[in-house]
């Protein structure tokens, strides 16, 4: 039998007077709480330090010859004309563009052929092979000028464009190839083999499955490799002698000389120079994001 003092309740202790308040955790400010000036002013600082450099380099190319003044008025184009007629940009701008393909689809191609036999075959020295193309990227291009210019030389390509693309393509390989092999891991390998229970070989369900979805991996190490063949000076400094053959980065060094420095025409120069780069990070922007995210995550 269950008795009233039983099913009672127990009396809850009173809390002392001299006890102290509990005190609550603070909680930290979450990105989106956080002052919006404390964003915007360091950002605004960097953004000034990163843009005075280009305003001088546009301050010199569009202001007259001789002028001190800090605004580019009255504004003049004659250092571009100068330095694309008088000091044959023209041509230099034409090699270049002509380097800068020729690597793209050479590095694009030999760097597909060989990420996908990396990401998609075993063989017995493919960790000696992947370790091999780790440590060339460790081997500054200064080591390769003499064995390539003794190659060259023995070839008779010597001051021609084709051994710059060659030594371009060279350079730009190990880095290419383990991108695109990461990038060709993450793509399913089902994929390949529904494609050839259907009917299709390996290269057509490789061109029709798996190629479509390398496009972002492509544009990256396309772009990466026009970049670097676009800047590069010491390659075409050491193989092309005659000045019909030079391109972009040894053009403006011709505009230096020991005595003086045109700085209007090397600013204009280096304007002409910066303009390829600018456009082409500027359209695949999207692209090269997400192909160096995705061929840097390992599948």
């Amino acid at each position: 039998m269950i008795t009233k003092e039983a099913t009672a309740p127990a009396p809850v202790p009173a809390r002392a007077d001299h006890e102290p308040p509990r005190q609550t955790k603070k909680r930290r400010p979450a990105w989106d709480e956080v002052p919006r000036w404390q964003i915007y002013l360091p950002l605004g600082v960097y953004l000034v330090f990163t843009l005075i450099p280009f305003y001088w380099i546009l301050l010199f190319a569009l202001r007259p010859a001789g002028s001190t003044s800090l605004v580019p008025w009255p504004m003049t184009f004659e250092h571009f004309e100068k330095v694309w007629t008088d000091r044959s940009f023209g041509t230099f701008f034409e090699n270049s563009v002509y380097v800068g393909l020729a690597t793209l689809v050479m590095t694009t191609l030999v760097a597909l052929a060989g990420g996908y036999a990396l990401a998609r075959f075993d063989f017995k020295v493919k960790r000696a092979f992947m370790l091999a193309l780790l440590c060339s990227q460790f081997v500054p291009g200064a080591l390769l000028l003499v064995p390539l210019f003794e190659i060259f030389a023995e070839l008779q390509m010597i001051n021609s464009l084709g051994s710059v693309i060659i030594a371009e393509t060279v350079f730009q390989l190990p880095l290419s190839m383990i991108l695109i092999s990461n990038f060709i891991k993450n793509v399913p390998y089902s994929l390949e083999e529904a494609a050839w229970v259907d009917g299709c070989g390996r290269m057509r369900a490789f061109l029709v499955v798996v190629l479509p979805l390398l496009r972002p991996g492509l544009i990256a190490v396309g772009s990466f490799a026009f970049v670097h063949s676009w800047n590069h000076f010491l390659f075409a400094l050491m193989f092309l002698n005659n000045q019909d053959k030079q391109t972009i980065p040894v053009g403006l060094n011709t505009l230096m000389s020991a005595d003086s420095v045109d700085l209007g025409a090397l600013a204009a120069g280096g304007i002409i120079a910066a303009v390829p780069v600018v456009l082409v990070f500027a359209f695949i922007q999207k692209w090269l994001i997400t192909g160096f995210s995705a061929g840097a995550v390992k599948g």
